[in-house]
C-alpha cells in the first residue's frame, strides 16, 4: 500500500540526507562509502573530494590509508565503471553484477571479440596475475605474446575480478592502471550468491538514492529490472506514489526529512552519482543546467556546488579554486560559497 506522494524537494531532502550531504558525517570512512551506494572514480581525486564534503574532518591522506589498508576497494564495478566500495560490500555487490556486466560486454562486443575464446583469455589473465598485479601495458604485452589481441587484456576483465592495487588510483598516482586479482588482494571468506548481492544492490541504492522507481535502482546497478524483482520485494517495504501516479519504493527505516529541513552549500566533484539521471526525480541538479554539467565536451561533468540542495554553479582547481555561478546569488549565500571555496582549497594544498 503506497504511503502517498512526494514533492520534489522533499526527494531532494532525501538525497541530501541519505549522502551526507545535510551534515557531514562522523562514522568511519568505509561506513560512509557503504551509506552514499560507493564512489564513481573514473577521475581519482573525486573520491577523496567526495569524501570530504561528506566527513567531517575529513584528512586527504585518510581514503590512501584505507585503499592501502584493504578497508575500501577500487574497481570497476556498476554499470562499468570505476567505483570505490567497502571491503565488506565488493564481493557481495560483484556477484550481484557479474552476470549482467558480461552480458552487456557481449552485447556490446561481438563483432569485435569475434571467435576470441573469453574463458580462455580470462584463464590466460588470471595465469600472468599470479605473481602479483601489473600495469595495464605490461598485461596486454604478455597477452600478445600469449597470441591473443591487444584488447584481450581489458576484455578479460569482464571475466576476472579485478581490482586496482594502491597506490594506482589514488591522489598522488591517479592512473588506475595497476590491475591484480581481487581473490589475492581481498580474499572472500565465502563467496556470495547472485541473490545475496542483489539484496544489498536494493539496500546500498536505496539507502543512498532512495525512494526510487525499479527502473533507476536497475540503471544504477547495471542489472536488468526483472533480475531485482525478488530482491526488491525482499528488501523495500515501504511504497510511494511518485508524481506521475507511479510507484516509488523504499527502505523502512530510511531518513525522509521535512522538505522545510535546512540544506548547507557543498562542493561535490566531477562523476558525483547524485547529479547522474538515476537520480533526477530529487532535481538536485535542474534541468535547465543540465547541459552545462553534462555534455558532449565534458561527459564527465564538472565540479558544481550546491546551494539549498541544488547545483547552482562550477568551480575548477588550478593553483587555486575559481567558481562561477549560473545565475547571481544574493551576498548572504555567496559568504556562504566563498567560506565552503576556501576550506576546499585549502584542502587542495
Amino acid at each position: 500500500m503506497a504511503l502517498g506522494a512526494l514533492s520534489e524537494r522533499r526527494l531532494n531532502r532525501a538525497l541530501l540526507a541519505r549522502q551526507c550531504l545535510l551534515e557531514r558525517s562522523n562514522r568511519s570512512l568505509a561506513e560512509v562509502v557503504e551509506q552514499v551506494g560507493c564512489l564513481q572514480t573514473q577521475y581519482a581525486p573525486s573520491g577523496y573530494i567526495g569524501l570530504w564534503t561528506r566527513i567531517a574532518d575529513f584528512e586527504r591522506a585518510a581514503l590512501t590509508r584505507a585503499l592501502e589498508d584493504k578497508r575500501v576497494v577500487q574497481a570497476t564495478m556498476m554499470r562499468v565503471t570505476i567505483h570505490v566500495a567497502s571491503a565488506a560490500d565488493y564481493w557481495p555487490l560483484t556477484a550481484a553484477i557479474r552476470r549482467s556486466r558480461r552480458e552487456w560486454f557481449e552485447r556490446v562486443a561481438r563483432r569485435d571479440v569475434g571467435s576470441l575464446d573469453m574463458n580462455s583469455a580470462a584463464a590466460s589473465v588470471r595465469e600472468e596475475l599470479a605473481d602479483g598485479p601489473l600495469r595495464m601495458d605490461e598485461l596486454t604485452r604478455r597477452m600478445v605474446g600469449r597470441g591473443f589481441p591487444p584488447q584481450a587484456a581489458r576484455w578479460a576483465g569482464m571475466w576476472v575480478d579485478l581490482v586496482r592495487f594502491p597506490p594506482s588510483g589514488t591522489w598522488e598516482k591517479r592512473r588506475a592502471d595497476l590491475y591484480g586479482l581481487a581473490d589475492q588482494w581481498l580474499p572472500p571468506v565465502a563467496q556470495p550468491s547472485e541473490e545475496e548481492g542483489l539484496d544489498l544492490i536494493v539496500r546500498r541504492y536505496l539507502g543512498a538514492f532512495g525512494p526510487a522507481r525499479r527502473k533507476e535502482i536497475a540503471d544504477w546497478a547495471g542489472v536488468p529490472v526483472a533480475r531485482l524483482a525478488a530482491a526488491v520485494e525482499k528488501v523495500a517495504t515501504r511504497r510511494f506514489t511518485a508524481k506521475d501516479g507511479g510507484e516509488l519504493v523504499d527502505l523502512a527505516d530510511a531518513p525522509l526529512p521535512d522538505e522545510g529541513t535546512p540544506a548547507p552549500v557543498r562542493f561535490l566533484p566531477t562523476w558525483d552519482a547524485t547529479l547522474l539521471v538515476h537520480a533526477r526525480r530529487t532535481q538536485i541538479l535542474p534541468e535547465k543546467y543540465r547541459a552545462l554539467v553534462f555534455n558532449t565536451r565534458t561527459p564527465h561533468s564538472i565540479g558544481t556546488f550546491l546551494v539549498d540542495g541544488q547545483v547552482a554553479g562550477k568551480w575548477r582547481f588550478d593553483k587555486k579554486l575559481e567558481y562561477q555561478p549560473f545565475t547571481a546569488l544574493p551576498s548572504s549565500v555567496t559568504k556562504q560559497v566563498d567560506q565552503e571555496a576556501a576550506r576546499l582549497s585549502d584542502f587542495h594544498l
